[in-house]
């Protein structure tokens, strides 16, 4: 073993001394790195024809390398790009008339702000926070129990994108909601982002300590990972062996969650409480009665009332409504020490909360142990337009949803481990902007959407080129190309379908699955399906987020496991996919519906149904050869199969 790595193995099992959790310092060279640094205020640069800030930022780069925008995209193109980029939905015939006839100069900018302030913009855009969150209504782990009040929190979210709540506000009340006023249940709600992470029980006992320290741990990490964009999770054990991050700072983030325990809040009226206490007593009466009767019996008798017994266990009463929440319980505060090696049963000394030494004065004392709302001190400092890496944070993510990778390809890591960014101008010209703007990201989504960038053709002139000098399209010579995420195939499938329940909000909806699938579960009683139908049309996002069994099209199509926060959704291709498309119950039940909407709305003629299937899924009419292998087609294929068939096209499943 060479020494290097010897070292590296002997510093991260070495205890920390009583001295080290209050003296270290940070040297200016480990505050140097270009995350930590004050975002600077860069000068727009003079770029003749660029009349958006961003282009002028990307097209200076672009000139060095030789490269220049794409042409434009097509407006036919762009309709389709946006609808699904802004509102994860198709747009349809109509809409696509409506934009294409309009030949006012404003008439880009108007369908921007029309589809900013559509309500299917936030549930869109709330996708890609639950991500981050790693969103779940379900613990994980072996008994991965529901949680069913969880759905609030994804609704909360979607309120707060739809009225395009600041930021800064967005952050304080997911973080000390409760603090703020424990009896709102809009910030009760916020503050169940703290009960989101995957939970391990022990026979139901939470309280013990090492289920308590994965609590706390899984806090921790998010804050590192989703707010912060850096790797806080890696100095659980040791000091981050990349970035200048002590074990220490990684317990002082958690002693801001000393005192936070689960606590929900009550939403019932005297009369609901009353009744689901009845209702409790005599289901519990009734369970004592049936075991004292067991104990009677014998053989298959006995057996038989073991499995009453378990079946009832199963179906408890439904209690009444609450906020799926957390509060601060000081008397119940956990201490929290540095841990060697990350295990609670090996305490080193016992620190308070501070936020990241790097970002602030050398010896910059704790908060005492007493300090009320140490999570408001948190937000504080998290949400302070001066912070280096909140909003810059932020920033990227949004730029990475609109093209496909973030200005840093890293959205969760901006330490030095993750990728430098490709124009670090830009992002903290962006970055400044947000903040100016009150933090508010619809003004930022149109700054992007409303540049040359967003609107250039996904094929250039320039491609030999282009892949030559920038194959990853970083610096953005032309408009990545995108396969639509799991949530858009499912959510388009029912659109064009005629199938989609607009529906909002609300308790999540359960979707029938294969048995087998169900059979997995610790408890196949937990996969209860909706049942009314009509709730099945859903948009993905009000499906259950359960840990333990995801929908089988979701999961080819790479939805996230739930587990850790998804920093960027993967785009694979493999032969399941295709299965999936041709042979899976959602994509045949779609084909069908989608056979008798065009049997519906174009008639018995076989090339208005082509055309009319092209410009659902598509945006669209067929091209000559398409128009004629379709016919010809048909002539031999039934009309469900021809729909199923348009389900599989890449002109449906990517945008341009």
């Amino acid at each position: 073993m060479c020494f290097w790595l010897f070292a590296l193995v002997v510093s991260s099992f070495s205890p920390l001394s009583a001295a080290s959790a209050v003296t270290e310092k940070y040297s200016a060279a480990e505050r140097r790195h270009w995350a930590f640094q004050p975002r600077s205020n860069p000068p727009v640069p003079k770029i003749a024809g660029a009349s958006n800030p961003i282009d002028a930022f990307l097209l200076a780069r672009l000139q060095k390398e030789g490269l220049r925008f794409a042409p434009p995209a097509s407006r036919l193109t762009l309709v389709r790009r946006v609808y699904f980029d802004l509102t994860g939905l198709p747009p349809s015939p109509a809409e696509i008339d409506a934009f294409l006839q309009d030949r006012s100069p404003k008439a880009w900018e108007k369908l921007i702000d029309r589809l900013l302030a559509s309500p299917h913009y936030a549930e869109r855009w709330a996708q890609h926070w639950l991500d981050v969150v790693r969103f779940a209504e379900s613990d994980g782990f072996e008994y991965d129990a529901h949680r069913p009040n969880a759905w609030r929190y994804r609704d909360y979210v979607i309120d707060s994108f739809r009225t395009d709540k600041p930021y800064d506000q967005f952050l304080t009340e997911q973080l000390a909601g409760d603090e703020i006023d424990p009896d709102n249940p809009v910030l009760r709600t916020a503050a169940g982002f703290q009960r989101l992470g995957p939970l391990r029980k022990n026979a139901g006992n939470q309280e013990v300590a090492s289920s308590r320290n994965e609590v706390l741990t899984e806090m921790t990490n998010l804050i590192g990972s989703g707010l912060l964009g850096v790797t806080l999770g890696c100095a659980r054990c040791h000091d981050h062996k990349f970035d200048p991050i002590r074990q220490t700072d990684y317990y002082r983030i958690q002693a801001y969650f000393a005192a936070v325990h689960d606590k929900d809040l009550s939403l019932a009226t005297p009369e609901q409480e009353k009744a689901y206490q009845e209702a409790k007593a005599a289901h519990e009466a009734e369970l004592k009665r049936l075991r004292q009767t067991m104990e009677k019996l014998t053989g298959e008798e006995k057996g038989r009332m073991l499995q009453k017994i378990r079946n009832l266990e199963e179906t408890p009463p439904e209690p009444p409504p609450a906020v799926f929440s957390v509060l601060n319980d000081m008397s119940k505060m956990s201490p929290i020490h540095v841990l060697a090696r990350g295990d609670y049963q090996n305490k080193g000394p016992r620190v308070f909360p501070r936020p990241l030494g790097v970002l602030i004065p050398d010896n910059t004392p704790e908060l005492p142990a007493t300090t009320p709302n140490p999570r408001t001190q948190l937000a504080k400092w998290i949400t302070d337009p001066s912070h280096p890496l909140t909003a810059r944070v932020m920033v990227n993510r949004i730029w990475h949803y609109h093209f496909g990778q973030g200005i840093v390809r890293t959205p969760n890591d901006f330490g030095r481990m993750g990728t430098r960014p490709s124009h670090p101008e830009l992002l903290d010209y962006l970055a400044n902007e947000f903040v100016n703007q009150g933090w508010r990201m619809k003004p930022l989504h149109k700054m992007i959407l409303m540049s040359q960038a967003y609107q250039q053709s996904s094929d250039s002139p320039l491609e030999a080129l282009g892949h030559e000098k920038d194959p990853e399209v970083t610096l953005l010579w032309k408009f990545p190309r995108r396969r639509l995420d799991a949530e858009q195939i499912r959510d388009a499938m029912l659109s064009i379908a005629g199938r989609l329940n607009p529906k909002m909000g609300g308790p999540s909806v359960i979707v029938p699955v294969d048995q087998e699938l169900v059979n997995l579960l610790y408890k196949p009683s937990q996969w209860a399906v909706t049942k009314d139908p009509s709730e099945h049309d859903r948009r993905s996002i009000y499906l259950l987020h359960k840990r333990n069994l995801r929908l089988p099209l979701m999961e080819v199509f790479d939805a996230p496991d739930l587990q850790l926060s998804c920093a960027r959704r993967e785009s694979s291709t493999h032969a399941p996919q295709a299965l999936e498309l041709l042979n899976g119950p959602f994509a045949n039940e779609m084909a069908r519906s989608l056979a008798a909407r065009l049997d519906r709305e174009a008639g018995a003629s076989r090339e208005k149904q082509v055309d009319l299937a092209f410009r659902l899924a598509t945006g669209r009419l067929p091209n000559p050869k398409e128009k004629a292998a379709a016919l010809a087609f048909l002539k031999t294929q039934p009309l469900r199969e021809f729909a199923l068939a348009i389900l599989n096209l890449n002109a449906f499943l990517y945008v341009n």
